[in-house]
This record gives structure tokens, sequence and C-alpha cells, in this order.
């Protein structure tokens, strides 16, 4: 009997730890982070020959920073989520965790991220890493989310600063291959979340925020994601046309493009929430499979 009393509030205890660790951690947005985390990974190998204590010190700065700013828009957007089924349980519009702290969390990773990448990487890494917190918390979620179906379009450009980071964080300065890797993601990122936007439509539509499928409708959408994707493949062409990389990026671009260019003309045409599905998580694959095939190439020097 003794021995219960004394273990039950322990596991109270326990599980109450368990449940706040996971509302924090769930405030960093860990599953929107992976893959942005990849694209600075494989891009410091591109860049050259990272020490494995560098790559985990820009990683987790990279993170710090990211999550900091998924942090912030857990706090802008509490109004919003809780009001749609698939974000009304997210710690901040639960009650889990407090506006104010939410706000103060978000704030303390981005400024723990600058002061650890600017110690132990260097201060190019931190501004940039910082430019990415800023321009997703005060252009993206403050601005442009609500207002306007480019949102996701000039908004964007934060979620493209990791391979920047990466570049920079090894090299210590940018060049123009650095720039392109940054300009893959910016172009990547519309046909990626506009198939997202269009299983979501209803969602946005209740709440008034203005994604492409509630604004312009979804036959527009869908015309968007074709054009972007074009854009995306001819963007990927030209670091081999330029001699950035070689025969295995070109052969690796080709495919991957034309798969992607086939899962947005079907999008188009059929017009059902399968293919939105379907391009929206092909869309996760290629970026991933396009930037290690980046490291490939520059590994082979082909």
């Amino acid at each position: 009997m003794g021995a219960s009393r004394v273990t039950q509030p322990s596991a109270l205890a326990a599980g109450g730890v368990r449940q706040i660790v996971a509302d924090y951690l769930a405030l960093t947005k860990p599953k929107v982070q992976s893959l942005l985390l990849l694209t600075t990974v494989t891009t410091m190998y591109v860049a050259g020959d990272p020490s494995l204590g560098l790559v985990a010190l820009t990683v987790l700065g990279g993170y710090l920073s990211a999550g900091g700013a998924g942090a912030v828009n857990h706090y802008w957007d509490r109004d919003i989520d809780a009001q749609m089924a698939r974000t009304a349980s997210r710690p901040v519009p639960s009650g889990r965790v407090s506006p104010r702290a939410a706000l103060g969390f978000g704030i303390g990773l981005a400024v723990a991220s600058f002061a650890l990448l600017s110690v132990t990487v260097n201060v190019l890494s931190a501004v940039l890493a910082l430019c990415g917190f800023l321009g997703y918390v005060f252009v993206y979620t403050a601005w442009l989310k609500r207002t306007t179906p480019q949102n996701i379009v000039i908004g964007g450009a934060a979620g493209a600063v990791p391979p920047l980071v990466g570049w920079a964080a090894v090299t210590g300065s940018l060049d123009p291959t650095a720039l392109y890797l940054f300009a893959i993601v910016f172009y990547w990122t519309p046909p990626h979340f506009w198939a997202l936007s269009l299983l979501m439509k209803d969602e946005y539509a209740s709440v008034g925020v203005p994604m492409m499928p509630v604004a312009r409708g979804e036959v527009e959408t869908r015309r968007q994601i074709v054009l972007y994707t074009v854009l995306l493949v001819v963007l990927t062409g030209l670091p081999f046309v330029f001699g950035m990389f070689g025969w295995v990026y070109a052969i690796a671009a080709a495919g991957l493009g034309a798969a992607f260019l086939v899962h947005s003309v079907r999008l188009q045409r059929r017009a059902d929430r399968r293919s939105a599905l379907t391009t929206y998580l092909f869309s996760l694959g290629y970026l991933a499979a396009l930037f290690c095939a980046m490291v490939l190439d520059a590994r082979l020097g082909y």
C-alpha cells in the first residue's frame, strides 16, 4: 500500500514532465525541420569536407533558429489554430503551453542559435540563420500569411536559408553555387506547399487564410503548381550547365524533375485529393534525393 502511494505520484510527475517536454518539442516543429536540415548537411558536404563536430554544431544552431521561428509561429497563429481540427490540439491553443511561454521560448531559441553559431561556427552563418528566423516570423507569419495568396512564394525565402547557412559554415562566405541551392529550395516550396494546401483548403477558408486554393481556386492552384514545377526543373539544370555539378547530378536532376512534372500534370488533369497527396509526398522525397545527388556528384567528381 505504502509503495503504491509513493509510486503513483512519481509516475504522474514523470508523465507530466514527458508531456511538457513533448509540448515544447512540438513548438519547434521537428517534422518540418528535418528535411530543411538535410539540405543544410548535404550542402556542407558539397561545399567542402567538414568535421562531424562542425556539422553537429551547424545543425544544432539551425535547429534552434528554425525551432524558435516555429514556436513564435505557434504563438502568433494560436487564434486560427484553435479553430481548425488539425491544429486545435497544438500546445498553445489547447492551453498546455501559455502564449507568453511559447513566445519567450521562441525568442530564447533564436538568441541561443545566434550565440552558438557565432562562437562555434562563424558570424556569417549566425547572421543567415537569424535572417531565416526574422523572415519566417515577420515576413511570412505576421505579414504575408493572412494577407496574400502569394504568402508561400515570398515567405518561402525563409525556408530556403538552410543551404546558405550550411555553405557559410564550411567556407565562411557565399558564392553562386550556394545561391543556386537557395533558389532551388525557393522554387520547390510553392508546388510542394500548394499540393498540401489543396488538401486543407476548407480549413484555411474557415479561418480566412488566403492560401492559393482559397483565394484563386483549385484550378488556378493546380496550374501554378505545374508552372512552378517547370521553373524548378529548368533551374535545377543550370548548375550542370554552368559547371557547378557533373553528370551524376545532371542525370539525377533530370530524372527527378521529370517525375515531379509527371505528378504535377497528373494533379492538374485528375484534380483529386489522392493526386494532391501523392504530389506532396513525392515533393518531399524529390528534394531529399536531389540534395543527396549533389553530395554524390561532388564526391565522385564526375
